[in-house]
Protein backbone atom coordinates (compact mmCIF):
# COMPACT_ATOMS: atom_id res chain seq x y z
CA UNK A 1 0.00 0.00 0.00
CA UNK A 2 0.93 2.98 -0.74
CA UNK A 3 1.96 6.29 1.19
CA UNK A 4 -0.69 8.18 0.43
CA UNK A 5 -3.42 5.31 0.38
CA UNK A 6 -2.45 4.76 4.23
CA UNK A 7 -3.34 8.44 5.00
CA UNK A 8 -6.58 8.30 3.12
CA UNK A 9 -9.46 8.92 5.36
CA UNK A 10 -12.19 6.24 4.07
CA UNK A 11 -14.83 7.02 6.81
CA UNK A 12 -13.76 3.79 8.83
CA UNK A 13 -14.17 5.50 12.36
CA UNK A 14 -17.03 7.43 10.85
CA UNK A 15 -19.35 4.82 8.97
CA UNK A 16 -22.60 7.12 9.18
CA UNK A 17 -21.08 9.43 6.36
CA UNK A 18 -19.06 6.81 4.60
CA UNK A 19 -20.15 6.82 0.74
CA UNK A 20 -22.79 9.23 1.00
CA UNK A 21 -22.95 11.97 -1.28
CA UNK A 22 -22.33 14.67 1.52
CA UNK A 23 -18.67 12.93 2.00
CA UNK A 24 -17.85 13.23 -1.06
CA UNK A 25 -19.29 17.20 -1.24
CA UNK A 26 -16.76 17.92 1.51
CA UNK A 27 -13.68 16.05 1.00
CA UNK A 28 -10.25 17.68 -0.08
CA UNK A 29 -10.82 18.01 -3.54
CA UNK A 30 -14.61 19.30 -3.34
CA UNK A 31 -12.98 22.05 -1.03
CA UNK A 32 -9.81 22.18 -3.50
CA UNK A 33 -12.64 22.78 -6.13
CA UNK A 34 -14.44 25.35 -4.36
CA UNK A 35 -11.45 27.39 -3.82
CA UNK A 36 -10.56 27.00 -7.25
CA UNK A 37 -14.43 28.26 -8.30
CA UNK A 38 -13.75 30.82 -6.01
CA UNK A 39 -10.33 32.06 -7.82
CA UNK A 40 -12.09 31.67 -10.97
CA UNK A 41 -15.44 33.66 -10.19
CA UNK A 42 -13.70 36.56 -9.06
CA UNK A 43 -11.33 36.42 -12.01
CA UNK A 44 -14.44 36.85 -14.14
CA UNK A 45 -16.34 39.58 -11.56
CA UNK A 46 -12.78 41.56 -12.31
CA UNK A 47 -13.19 41.33 -16.21
CA UNK A 48 -16.71 42.18 -16.08
CA UNK A 49 -16.02 45.37 -14.45
CA UNK A 50 -13.05 46.05 -16.72
CA UNK A 51 -10.76 45.58 -14.26
CA UNK A 52 -8.93 42.57 -15.73
CA UNK A 53 -8.68 40.93 -19.20
CA UNK A 54 -11.59 38.76 -20.50
CA UNK A 55 -9.11 36.47 -22.02
CA UNK A 56 -6.93 36.64 -18.51
CA UNK A 57 -10.43 35.22 -16.72
CA UNK A 58 -10.88 32.81 -19.27
CA UNK A 59 -7.78 31.23 -19.14
CA UNK A 60 -8.02 31.17 -15.25
CA UNK A 61 -11.50 29.62 -15.31
CA UNK A 62 -9.59 27.11 -17.86
CA UNK A 63 -7.07 25.95 -15.91
CA UNK A 64 -9.30 26.21 -12.34
CA UNK A 65 -9.92 22.50 -12.43
CA UNK A 66 -9.21 19.97 -9.68
CA UNK A 67 -7.96 17.78 -11.71
CA UNK A 68 -5.01 19.48 -12.89
CA UNK A 69 -3.61 19.81 -9.29
CA UNK A 70 -1.98 17.09 -6.78
CA UNK A 71 -3.46 17.74 -3.76
CA UNK A 72 -0.67 16.02 -1.77
CA UNK A 73 1.86 18.58 -2.63
CA UNK A 74 -0.33 21.12 -1.98
CA UNK A 75 -1.36 19.77 1.62
CA UNK A 76 2.78 19.15 2.19
CA UNK A 77 3.03 22.95 1.14
CA UNK A 78 0.16 24.52 3.41
CA UNK A 79 2.68 23.35 5.96
CA UNK A 80 5.08 26.18 5.28
CA UNK A 81 2.63 28.84 5.02
CA UNK A 82 -0.13 27.59 7.27
CA UNK A 83 -2.73 27.37 4.70
CA UNK A 84 -3.16 26.07 1.78
CA UNK A 85 -3.93 29.10 -0.43
CA UNK A 86 -0.44 30.18 -0.99
CA UNK A 87 0.87 27.10 -2.52
CA UNK A 88 -2.52 26.77 -4.68
CA UNK A 89 -2.10 30.15 -6.25
CA UNK A 90 1.38 29.49 -6.89
CA UNK A 91 0.45 26.09 -8.74
CA UNK A 92 -2.85 27.76 -10.24
CA UNK A 93 -0.56 30.62 -11.51
CA UNK A 94 1.35 27.71 -13.46
CA UNK A 95 -1.33 26.00 -14.96
CA UNK A 96 -2.94 29.62 -16.04
CA UNK A 97 0.90 29.99 -17.42
CA UNK A 98 0.72 27.14 -19.69
CA UNK A 99 -2.60 28.29 -21.27
CA UNK A 100 -2.03 31.83 -21.55
CA UNK A 101 1.42 33.48 -20.47
CA UNK A 102 0.06 36.84 -19.93
CA UNK A 103 -2.55 36.01 -17.81
CA UNK A 104 -0.71 34.43 -15.32
CA UNK A 105 -0.04 38.21 -13.75
CA UNK A 106 -4.04 38.44 -13.05
CA UNK A 107 -4.54 35.19 -11.28
CA UNK A 108 -5.86 36.11 -7.37
CA UNK A 109 -5.04 39.93 -8.14
CA UNK A 110 -5.48 41.98 -5.00
CA UNK A 111 -6.99 39.05 -2.79
CA UNK A 112 -5.24 37.48 -0.25
CA UNK A 113 -5.81 33.50 1.47
CA UNK A 114 -8.69 34.13 3.50
CA UNK A 115 -10.71 35.92 0.31
CA UNK A 116 -10.19 32.54 -0.99
CA UNK A 117 -10.56 29.79 1.40
CA UNK A 118 -13.27 31.56 3.02
CA UNK A 119 -15.63 32.23 0.02
CA UNK A 120 -14.62 28.36 -0.82
CA UNK A 121 -15.64 26.97 2.35
CA UNK A 122 -18.83 28.64 1.83
CA UNK A 123 -19.05 27.01 -1.57
CA UNK A 124 -18.73 23.77 0.16
CA UNK A 125 -21.08 24.62 2.87
CA UNK A 126 -23.87 25.79 0.45
CA UNK A 127 -23.42 22.49 -1.68
CA UNK A 128 -23.42 20.10 1.51
CA UNK A 129 -26.22 22.38 2.88
CA UNK A 130 -28.34 21.43 -0.56
CA UNK A 131 -27.76 17.65 -0.17
CA UNK A 132 -28.78 17.88 3.87
CA UNK A 133 -32.33 19.29 2.86
CA UNK A 134 -32.98 17.19 0.12
CA UNK A 135 -32.37 14.17 2.65
CA UNK A 136 -34.40 16.02 5.15
CA UNK A 137 -37.33 16.42 3.03
CA UNK A 138 -37.26 12.69 2.31
CA UNK A 139 -37.49 11.75 6.00
CA UNK A 140 -40.40 14.34 6.85
CA UNK A 141 -42.30 12.95 3.63
CA UNK A 142 -41.58 9.56 4.96
CA UNK A 143 -42.83 10.60 8.60
CA UNK A 144 -45.71 12.37 7.46
CA UNK A 145 -46.72 9.29 6.18
CA UNK A 146 -46.05 7.24 9.56
CA UNK A 147 -48.08 9.98 11.11
CA UNK A 148 -50.90 9.68 8.99
CA UNK A 149 -51.16 5.70 9.27
CA UNK A 150 -50.81 5.43 12.91
CA UNK A 151 -52.98 8.86 13.32
CA UNK A 152 -55.15 6.59 16.29
CA UNK A 153 -52.45 3.83 16.93
CA UNK A 154 -52.33 3.66 20.28
CA UNK A 155 -49.39 3.19 22.55
CA UNK A 156 -48.01 3.89 25.78
CA UNK A 157 -46.68 7.12 26.46
CA UNK A 158 -43.68 7.57 28.70
CA UNK A 159 -42.07 10.12 31.22
CA UNK A 160 -39.09 9.07 32.98
CA UNK A 161 -38.54 5.59 30.68
CA UNK A 162 -42.57 4.30 32.99
CA UNK A 163 -45.84 4.40 31.15
CA UNK A 164 -47.64 7.96 31.73
CA UNK A 165 -50.76 7.80 29.83
CA UNK A 166 -51.73 6.72 26.63
CA UNK A 167 -50.49 8.02 23.09
CA UNK A 168 -50.42 7.34 19.86
CA UNK A 169 -47.61 6.84 17.36
CA UNK A 170 -49.15 9.30 14.79
CA UNK A 171 -48.53 12.01 17.26
CA UNK A 172 -44.76 10.71 17.60
CA UNK A 173 -44.38 10.69 14.13
CA UNK A 174 -45.91 14.10 13.71
CA UNK A 175 -43.60 15.18 16.13
CA UNK A 176 -40.58 14.00 15.00
CA UNK A 177 -41.37 15.39 12.05
CA UNK A 178 -41.56 18.67 13.46
CA UNK A 179 -38.33 18.43 14.28
CA UNK A 180 -37.11 17.87 10.74
CA UNK A 181 -39.01 20.48 9.64
CA UNK A 182 -37.13 22.79 12.45
CA UNK A 183 -33.90 21.60 11.05
CA UNK A 184 -34.69 22.25 7.19
CA UNK A 185 -35.96 25.82 8.27
CA UNK A 186 -32.65 27.15 10.05
CA UNK A 187 -30.61 25.03 7.51
CA UNK A 188 -32.63 27.33 4.70
CA UNK A 189 -31.97 30.30 6.25
CA UNK A 190 -28.17 29.78 6.57
CA UNK A 191 -28.34 28.63 2.53
CA UNK A 192 -30.42 31.73 1.51
CA UNK A 193 -28.91 34.55 3.74
CA UNK A 194 -25.94 33.33 5.90
CA UNK A 195 -22.95 32.25 3.13
CA UNK A 196 -21.61 35.27 1.82
CA UNK A 197 -18.55 35.52 -0.20
CA UNK A 198 -15.62 36.91 1.12
CA UNK A 199 -14.05 39.65 0.26
CA UNK A 200 -11.38 41.69 2.32
CA UNK A 201 -7.86 41.71 1.00
CA UNK A 202 -5.04 41.80 3.19
CA UNK A 203 -6.85 43.23 6.48
CA UNK A 204 -10.34 43.84 5.47
CA UNK A 205 -9.91 47.18 3.41
CA UNK A 206 -10.16 46.08 0.55
CA UNK A 207 -6.82 48.19 -0.65
CA UNK A 208 -5.56 45.81 -3.07
CA UNK A 209 -8.62 45.71 -4.53
CA UNK A 210 -8.97 49.05 -5.40
CA UNK A 211 -5.31 49.98 -6.14
CA UNK A 212 -5.06 47.13 -8.65
CA UNK A 213 -8.24 49.18 -10.40
CA UNK A 214 -6.80 52.22 -10.26
CA UNK A 215 -3.93 50.99 -11.94
CA UNK A 216 -5.98 49.63 -14.68
CA UNK A 217 -9.07 51.63 -14.63
CA UNK A 218 -8.70 54.60 -12.25
CA UNK A 219 -11.80 56.19 -14.04
CA UNK A 220 -13.48 53.08 -12.53
CA UNK A 221 -11.83 52.81 -9.36
CA UNK A 222 -12.81 56.71 -9.10
CA UNK A 223 -16.53 56.55 -9.78
CA UNK A 224 -18.38 57.96 -6.93
CA UNK A 225 -21.91 57.27 -7.95
CA UNK A 226 -20.89 53.37 -8.64
CA UNK A 227 -18.41 52.72 -6.22
CA UNK A 228 -16.24 50.07 -8.01
CA UNK A 229 -15.64 47.80 -4.93
CA UNK A 230 -19.65 48.06 -4.30
CA UNK A 231 -19.55 46.44 -7.68
CA UNK A 232 -17.04 44.31 -6.97
CA UNK A 233 -18.34 42.61 -4.25
CA UNK A 234 -22.03 42.29 -6.27
CA UNK A 235 -20.18 41.03 -9.12
CA UNK A 236 -18.11 38.52 -7.02
CA UNK A 237 -21.57 37.20 -5.53
CA UNK A 238 -23.37 36.83 -8.22
CA UNK A 239 -20.83 34.93 -9.92
CA UNK A 240 -20.95 32.64 -7.06
CA UNK A 241 -24.15 32.28 -6.02
CA UNK A 242 -23.44 33.28 -2.23
CA UNK A 243 -24.77 36.25 -0.73
CA UNK A 244 -23.25 39.77 -0.53
CA UNK A 245 -21.97 40.49 3.45
CA UNK A 246 -22.19 43.92 4.24
CA UNK A 247 -18.82 44.07 5.53
CA UNK A 248 -15.74 42.18 4.97
CA UNK A 249 -15.50 38.90 8.10
CA UNK A 250 -12.40 38.00 8.20
CA UNK A 251 -12.19 38.64 12.15
CA UNK A 252 -16.68 38.23 12.12
CA UNK A 253 -17.31 34.33 12.19
CA UNK A 254 -20.87 34.94 11.68
CA UNK A 255 -21.27 32.68 8.83
CA UNK A 256 -19.47 29.56 10.70
CA UNK A 257 -21.20 30.43 14.07
CA UNK A 258 -24.67 30.39 12.07
CA UNK A 259 -23.41 27.09 10.43
CA UNK A 260 -22.41 25.72 13.29
CA UNK A 261 -26.01 26.26 15.30
CA UNK A 262 -27.87 24.96 12.69
CA UNK A 263 -25.41 21.81 12.05
CA UNK A 264 -25.74 20.76 15.29
CA UNK A 265 -29.34 21.83 15.65
CA UNK A 266 -30.10 19.42 12.66
CA UNK A 267 -28.30 16.54 14.07
CA UNK A 268 -29.81 16.92 17.54
CA UNK A 269 -33.32 16.60 15.87
CA UNK A 270 -32.53 13.24 14.23
CA UNK A 271 -30.87 12.17 17.41
CA UNK A 272 -34.33 12.41 18.82
CA UNK A 273 -35.40 10.00 16.10
CA UNK A 274 -32.84 8.00 16.30
CA UNK A 275 -32.78 7.46 20.45
CA UNK A 276 -36.33 6.97 20.49
CA UNK A 277 -36.19 4.17 17.46
CA UNK A 278 -33.59 2.89 20.18
CA UNK A 279 -36.13 2.22 23.13
CA UNK A 280 -39.00 0.89 20.97
CA UNK A 281 -37.05 -1.71 19.07
CA UNK A 282 -35.96 -2.98 22.48
CA UNK A 283 -36.67 -7.13 23.13
CA UNK A 284 -38.91 -6.41 26.31
CA UNK A 285 -40.87 -3.70 23.92
CA UNK A 286 -40.34 -4.55 20.36
CA UNK A 287 -43.21 -1.24 19.40
CA UNK A 288 -40.87 -0.70 16.11
CA UNK A 289 -38.56 -2.21 14.31
CA UNK A 290 -35.71 -1.01 11.49
CA UNK A 291 -35.88 -2.02 8.12
CA UNK A 292 -34.20 -5.32 7.53
CA UNK A 293 -31.15 -5.44 4.75
CA UNK A 294 -29.00 -8.53 4.11
CA UNK A 295 -26.02 -8.86 6.47
CA UNK A 296 -26.78 -5.26 8.39
CA UNK A 297 -27.39 -5.24 12.11
CA UNK A 298 -25.57 -8.79 12.71
CA UNK A 299 -23.53 -9.30 15.46
CA UNK A 300 -20.30 -11.10 15.83
CA UNK A 301 -21.01 -13.00 18.84
CA UNK A 302 -24.64 -13.54 18.78
CA UNK A 303 -26.37 -15.17 15.76
CA UNK A 304 -29.72 -14.28 16.97
CA UNK A 305 -29.39 -10.55 17.22
CA UNK A 306 -30.36 -7.71 14.58
CA UNK A 307 -28.98 -4.88 16.06
CA UNK A 308 -30.79 -1.11 15.27
CA UNK A 309 -27.68 0.56 12.97
CA UNK A 310 -29.07 3.10 11.49
CA UNK A 311 -30.49 4.51 14.57
CA UNK A 312 -26.61 3.90 16.39
CA UNK A 313 -25.10 5.68 13.33
CA UNK A 314 -27.20 8.70 13.69
CA UNK A 315 -27.48 8.98 17.35
CA UNK A 316 -23.31 8.70 17.28
CA UNK A 317 -23.82 11.70 14.89
CA UNK A 318 -25.94 13.90 16.97
CA UNK A 319 -23.96 13.13 20.00
CA UNK A 320 -20.92 14.65 18.28
CA UNK A 321 -21.55 17.37 16.36
CA UNK A 322 -22.88 19.77 18.55
CA UNK A 323 -19.72 19.11 20.77
CA UNK A 324 -17.53 20.19 17.65
CA UNK A 325 -19.53 23.02 16.76
CA UNK A 326 -19.47 24.69 20.14
CA UNK A 327 -15.29 24.67 18.75
CA UNK A 328 -16.63 26.71 15.86
CA UNK A 329 -18.65 28.99 18.00
CA UNK A 330 -15.55 29.55 20.10
CA UNK A 331 -13.64 31.00 17.35
CA UNK A 332 -15.87 34.28 17.14
CA UNK A 333 -13.39 35.00 19.50
CA UNK A 334 -10.70 35.70 17.47
CA UNK A 335 -8.25 39.07 17.90
CA UNK A 336 -7.52 41.56 15.77
CA UNK A 337 -8.50 42.08 11.94
CA UNK A 338 -7.02 38.09 11.51
CA UNK A 339 -5.86 35.60 14.42
CA UNK A 340 -3.30 33.77 14.24
CA UNK A 341 -4.63 30.05 15.22
CA UNK A 342 -8.29 30.72 15.36
CA UNK A 343 -9.31 31.14 11.71
CA UNK A 344 -7.19 27.80 11.17
CA UNK A 345 -8.98 25.61 13.30
CA UNK A 346 -12.69 26.15 12.45
CA UNK A 347 -11.44 24.06 8.89
CA UNK A 348 -11.45 20.61 10.14
CA UNK A 349 -14.22 21.43 12.76
CA UNK A 350 -16.87 23.02 10.08
CA UNK A 351 -16.16 19.49 7.54
CA UNK A 352 -17.00 17.48 10.09
CA UNK A 353 -19.80 19.00 11.32
CA UNK A 354 -21.01 18.92 7.68
CA UNK A 355 -19.98 15.25 6.93
CA UNK A 356 -21.95 13.95 10.09
CA UNK A 357 -25.14 15.78 9.68
CA UNK A 358 -24.99 15.37 6.00
CA UNK A 359 -24.42 11.57 6.96
CA UNK A 360 -27.22 11.27 9.50
CA UNK A 361 -29.44 12.88 6.92
CA UNK A 362 -29.08 10.34 4.82
CA UNK A 363 -29.56 8.07 7.32
CA UNK A 364 -32.59 9.23 8.63
CA UNK A 365 -34.09 8.85 4.72
CA UNK A 366 -33.70 5.02 5.36
CA UNK A 367 -34.81 4.72 8.95
CA UNK A 368 -38.03 6.93 8.15
CA UNK A 369 -39.37 4.98 4.92
CA UNK A 370 -38.30 1.37 6.17
CA UNK A 371 -39.43 2.00 9.45
CA UNK A 372 -41.85 -1.12 10.50
CA UNK A 373 -44.35 -0.08 13.28
CA UNK A 374 -46.47 -2.43 15.07
CA UNK A 375 -49.58 -2.02 16.64
CA UNK A 376 -49.96 -4.82 18.10
CA UNK A 377 -47.52 -4.44 20.28
CA UNK A 378 -48.18 -1.62 21.07
CA UNK A 379 -51.46 -2.60 22.70
CA UNK A 380 -49.99 -5.23 24.38
CA UNK A 381 -47.42 -3.42 26.70
CA UNK A 382 -50.50 -0.56 26.91
CA UNK A 383 -52.10 -3.29 28.93
CA UNK A 384 -49.35 -4.11 30.91
CA UNK A 385 -49.88 -2.04 33.77
CA UNK A 386 -53.88 -3.33 34.04
CA UNK A 387 -55.22 -0.22 33.32
CA UNK A 388 -53.12 1.81 35.75
CA UNK A 389 -52.23 3.87 32.80
CA UNK A 390 -55.15 5.95 32.77
CA UNK A 391 -55.60 6.71 36.80
CA UNK A 392 -55.23 10.27 35.55
CA UNK A 393 -57.87 10.08 33.68
CA UNK A 394 -59.91 8.40 36.87
CA UNK A 395 -58.72 10.62 39.06
CA UNK A 396 -60.37 13.59 37.43
CA UNK A 397 -63.72 11.71 37.56
CA UNK A 398 -63.68 11.14 41.20
CA UNK A 399 -62.40 14.65 42.19
CA UNK A 400 -65.97 16.40 41.60
CA UNK A 401 -67.24 13.74 44.06
CA UNK A 402 -64.61 13.42 46.60
CA UNK A 403 -62.38 16.39 45.88
CA UNK A 404 -59.18 16.55 44.53
CA UNK A 405 -56.63 15.14 47.33
CA UNK A 406 -58.92 12.69 48.39
CA UNK A 407 -59.79 11.38 44.60
CA UNK A 408 -55.62 11.22 44.02
CA UNK A 409 -55.38 9.15 47.79
CA UNK A 410 -57.69 6.66 46.38
CA UNK A 411 -56.73 6.28 43.46
CA UNK A 412 -52.86 5.76 44.64
CA UNK A 413 -54.15 2.56 47.10
CA UNK A 414 -55.90 1.42 44.74
CA UNK A 415 -53.10 1.24 42.38
CA UNK A 416 -50.98 -0.40 44.83
CA UNK A 417 -52.91 -2.56 45.16
CA UNK A 418 -53.78 -4.09 42.15
CA UNK A 419 -49.83 -3.75 41.49
CA UNK A 420 -49.74 -5.95 44.99
CA UNK A 421 -52.33 -8.08 44.13
CA UNK A 422 -51.87 -8.43 40.36
CA UNK A 423 -55.17 -7.50 39.44
CA UNK A 424 -56.70 -4.97 36.97
CA UNK A 425 -56.80 -1.13 38.72
CA UNK A 426 -60.57 -1.69 37.01
CA UNK A 427 -61.56 -4.82 39.37
CA UNK A 428 -59.77 -3.32 42.37
CA UNK A 429 -61.71 0.09 42.25
CA UNK A 430 -65.64 -2.03 41.26
CA UNK A 431 -64.54 -3.50 44.59
CA UNK A 432 -63.98 -0.35 47.04
CA UNK A 433 -66.68 2.18 48.46
CA UNK A 434 -67.79 5.59 48.58
CA UNK A 435 -66.19 6.55 45.07
CA UNK A 436 -69.51 6.81 43.48
CA UNK A 437 -69.12 4.79 39.82
CA UNK A 438 -70.56 1.87 38.99
CA UNK A 439 -68.92 -1.35 37.29
CA UNK A 440 -70.05 -0.17 33.61
CA UNK A 441 -68.52 3.61 34.18
CA UNK A 442 -65.23 1.97 36.42
CA UNK A 443 -64.97 -0.19 32.84
CA UNK A 444 -65.35 2.82 30.37
CA UNK A 445 -62.80 4.89 32.63
CA UNK A 446 -60.29 2.04 32.17
CA UNK A 447 -59.84 1.84 28.65
CA UNK A 448 -56.98 3.21 27.08
CA UNK A 449 -58.78 3.61 23.51
CA UNK A 450 -60.48 6.48 25.30
CA UNK A 451 -57.90 8.22 26.52
CA UNK A 452 -55.73 9.75 23.99
CA UNK A 453 -56.99 12.88 24.70
CA UNK A 454 -56.35 15.35 21.23
CA UNK A 455 -53.51 12.92 19.91
CA UNK A 456 -55.57 13.02 16.70
CA UNK A 457 -56.73 16.25 16.28
CA UNK A 458 -52.83 17.40 17.01
CA UNK A 459 -51.74 15.19 14.09
CA UNK A 460 -53.84 16.68 11.84
CA UNK A 461 -52.98 20.26 12.52
CA UNK A 462 -49.48 19.44 12.28
CA UNK A 463 -50.53 17.93 8.69
CA UNK A 464 -52.37 20.10 7.80
CA UNK A 465 -51.38 21.47 3.91
CA UNK A 466 -49.42 17.84 3.74
CA UNK A 467 -50.83 16.54 0.19
CA UNK A 468 -52.06 12.98 0.85
CA UNK A 469 -50.41 10.16 -0.90
CA UNK A 470 -51.30 7.65 -3.69
CA UNK A 471 -53.86 5.71 -2.83
CA UNK A 472 -52.17 2.98 -5.39
CA UNK A 473 -49.06 3.41 -2.89
CA UNK A 474 -48.76 1.11 0.31
CA UNK A 475 -48.85 2.85 3.35
CA UNK A 476 -45.56 3.75 5.36
CA UNK A 477 -44.86 1.25 8.55
CA UNK A 478 -46.24 -2.36 9.07
CA UNK A 479 -49.48 -2.49 10.44
CA UNK A 480 -48.29 -5.92 11.88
Amino acid sequence: MTGEGLLEDAGLLSPVRAGTAVEAAVGDRAWLQAMLDAEAALARAQAGLGTLPEEAAAAITEAARAERFDLRALALASRETANPVVGLVQALTAQVRAIDPKAADYVHRGSTSQDIFDTGAMLVAARALRLIRADLARTAQALAGLARTHRDTLMPGRTLALHAVPTTFGLKAAGWRALVLDADARLARVLDEGLPVSLGGAAGTLAGYLEYADIDRPEVAADTENPYLDRLVDAFAAETGLARPVLPWHALRTPFADLAAALAFTAGALGKIAVDVQALTRTEVGEVAEPTAAGRGSSSAMPHKRNPVLATLIRAAALQVPVIAAGLTQCLVTEDERAAGVWHAEWQLLRECLRLAGGAAHTAVELAEGLEVRPGRMRENLDLTGGQVVSERIAARLAPHLGKAAAKQLLTEASTAAADGGQPLGTVLAAMSGHGLDRDEIARLCDPAGYSGAAGALVDRALAGVPQPDPQSPPPGSTA
